[in-house]
């Protein structure tokens, strides 16, 4: 039997304690799990992708398991093929993720057919969670605490300090 490779893409800016529900959920159903970070053209980062490098690699170090933090930009179905993967993972939260990530696994398949996407649900405590809106929560002065670890909760602190608060 070969070993199974899958990709988790995302932006992760700031990874979430949801993310982090996936990640490890994915790390116990494959042989090898490569955490794909990349720069969406469509969202306006609070980190750098080398800070979210980092910020994803000392989250996961605790996480058991064969687990990789790559940095990516390019297509992502050409990234899975580099890594040897045989799925992708993506995590969902509702049922308006469903749409927009069922589109993207068709459109993924027509480029590629041999690697699958697989979807996960986020906790049921975790499926609010989304970076943009724990971002947003941080720059008006919001407590951020229950929806990321303290260290990631302590870098968006800093990273506020640093740009300023809004409504202040």
């Amino acid at each position: 039997m070969s070993n199974r490779t899958a990709v988790y893409p995302g932006t992760f800016d700031p990874v979430t304690l949801g993310h982090m529900d996936i990640i490890g959920r994915a790390a116990r159903i494959v042989d090898r799990l490569v955490i794909g970070v990349t720069t969406n053209p469509s969202k306006s980062p609070m980190f750098s992708l080398d800070e979210r490098m980092e910020m994803v690699r000392r989250e996961v170090d605790a996480i058991e398991g064969d687990i990789h933090v790559v940095a990516f930009d390019s297509l992502l179905m050409d990234f899975a093929e580099r890594e040897g993967a045989d799925m992708i993972v993506r995590g969902l939260r509702a049922v308006a993720d469903f749409e927009y990530e069922y589109q993207m696994a068709g459109m993924n398949q027509q480029l590629n057919d041999r690697i699958e996407t697989v979807f996960l649900m986020a906790d049921v405590s975790l499926q609010p969670i989304a970076s943009r809106l724990v971002k947003e929560i941080a720059l008006y002065g919001g407590d951020i605490g229950r929806f990321v670890t303290p260290g990631v909760a302590a870098d968006v602190a800093g990273r506020v300090a640093k740009i300023g608060r809004k409504g202040s």
